[in-house]
C-alpha cells in the first residue's frame, strides 16, 4: 500500500432505507444502501480535509465498487464532518438505472460513476452542478471538465489479467489475442455493465477499428458477466486470459494469493477517470460540496491508493500497483467515445454470442 496511516474511528453501519427493484451484482461486490453514524470521532484530521459549518444533515451518494472503498470514503467523512452518508452501490449501469427510475423523486445528491463518457452524457443532458472543490490545483489533467462538473477523484485501466497456471507469463499485445494460441481461452467482461469496459472499447474502436475485436470474438472470447464474474472465469481457470479486465479487481485478487497477474499492452489503454458529480437536483446541496471537498482530500486520495485505484491527485503515488505515468495509454477522444460508447458495447456482446453461439 501507499505509505500513509488512518487514524482509528469508530463506525456504525446500519442498514439503509433506500430499496433496490432487485438483487444487484455491482461491479465486483453486492449493490448495498449503507448509512455512515455521525457518532464517529473526529479527533483526528488532515489540513485539506474540510468541515461542514453544521455538521448536520446526511448526503446520500450512489458509489460503484470496490465496495470497501466506499465504506471507508464514507466511515472518514462522517468522522470529519458530522454528516451521516447514505449509499447506495451498485455497476454503473445499475446506477444510472435507478436514477432515471428516481427523476421524479430525486435522492441522490452526488453520484459516482466507472466510466467517464456516462458522466459527460449526464454532463450534457445539463443534470449536473458545477463547483470547485478544494486541491482542484493537484488534481491529474484532464480529470475536471471545463465546466467543473466532473470531478475525476480516481481512476482505473483495464489490461490483459491472465492465469498463470494456464499462462506462467503473458505479453501479447491486444492485436495478437485473435491468434490461434489463444483460442477459447478469453473472455471479456460484459461492457454493457461494466463502465471501465465499454470506456476502453469505444476509445480502442475509435482508434483502430473493430477488426482485433472481431478477430476474439472469431477466437472463442466469451462474455461471463460483469467484472466480478468474468474475473472469477479467468481466476477458476475456465479461460485463461480476461480480455479489458480492470486493473484495481486484479491487484487486489494478486495479493490475496489468486493465481493472477496483469499488464498493460503495448498497443496502450484507456485511462477512465471515475467522475464525482454533483446533481443539480441534489436535496442536500451543501452537504455534497463538502463531501466533494473531502474526495480530493489527504486522507480520502490515500484510501482511494490503498484500493488498488490511481488517485485524482499527481502528488499521490502507490507502491503495489502501476502509476499513471507507467501505464502505456491511448489517448481518448471523449466526444467521439461517449457518442458510440453503448453502441460498441451492444456490439461486443452481439459479435461474441454469435460467434461462439
Amino acid at each position: 500500500m501507499c505509505n500513509y496511516k488512518i487514524s482509528r474511528r469508530n463506525f456504525l453501519a446500519v442498514a439503509g432505507t433506500l430499496t433496490a427493484a432487485a438483487a444487484l451484482t455491482a461491479c465486483g461486490g453486492s449493490a448495498s444502501s449503507t448509512v455512515a453514524s455521525s457518532t464517529a470521532s473526529s479527533s483526528v484530521a488532515s489540513e485539506s480535509t474540510p468541515t461542514a459549518a453544521s455538521g448536520t444533515g446526511k448526503v446520500t451518494v450512489y458509489m460503484p465498487s470496490p465496495a470497501g472503498l466506499a465504506d471507508k470514503l464514507a466511515e472518514g467523512f462522517t468522522a470529519k464532518t458530522g454528516i451521516e452518508v447514505e449509499q447506495f452501490q451498485g455497476t454503473t449501469g445499475e446506477i444510472l438505472a435507478r436514477l432515471e427510475a428516481e427523476a421524479a423523486n430525486p435522492v441522490a445528491d452526488v453520484v459516482i460513476l466507472a466510466s467517464w463518457s456516462d458522466g459527460l452524457s449526464m454532463k450534457a443532458d445539463d443534470k449536473l452542478e458545477s463547483y470547485t472543490p478544494e486541491n482542484a490545483d493537484l488534481i491529474v489533467d484532464g480529470w475536471l471538465d471545463d465546466d467543473s462538473v466532473l470531478f475525476g477523484y480516481s481512476a482505473s485501466a483495464v489490461g490483459v489479467i491472465y492465469n498463470t497456471t494456464v499462462f506462467s507469463t503473458l505479453d501479447a499485445d491486444w492485436k495478437n489475442l485473435g491468434n490461434a494460441e489463444y483460442k477459447d481461452q478469453l473472455a471479456i467482461p460484459d461492457p454493457e455493465k461494466s463502465g471501465a469496459c465499454k470506456d476502453f472499447v469505444a476509445g480502442y474502436v475509435v482508434k483502430n477499428g473493430w477488426n482485433d475485436f472481431q478477430a476474439m470474438a472469431d477466437n472463442g472470447m466469451t462474455v461471463p458477466g460483469a467484472n466480478k464474474a468474468a474475473l472469477e472465469a479467468v481466476t477458476t481457470g475456465e479461460v485463461g486470459i480476461l480480455v479489458a479486465g480492470v486493473d484495481y479487481n486484479a491487484y487486489s485478487s494478486k495479493y490475496k494469493g489468486e493465481p493472477l497477474d496483469i499488464y498493460y499492452p503495448a498497443g496502450g489503454t484507456i485511462v477512465n477517470p471515475r467522475p464525482a458529480m454533483i446533481l443539480k437536483t441534489a436535496p442536500n446541496m451543501d452537504n455534497a460540496k463538502t463531501f466533494v471537498d473531502y474526495l480530493f482530500s489527504d486522507e480520502a486520495q490515500q484510501l482511494v491508493a490503498n484500493a488498488y485505484l490511481l488517485p485524482g491527485r499527481t502528488d499521490i503515488k502507490c507502491d503495489k500497483r502501476s502509476n499513471l505515468e507507467d501505464i502505456p495509454q491511448i489517448t481518448p477522444d471523449w466526444d467521439k467515445m461517449m457518442a458510440e460508447a453503448s453502441d460498441d458495447a451492444a456490439k461486443i456482446n452481439q459479435i461474441c454470442g454469435a460467434s461462439n453461439g
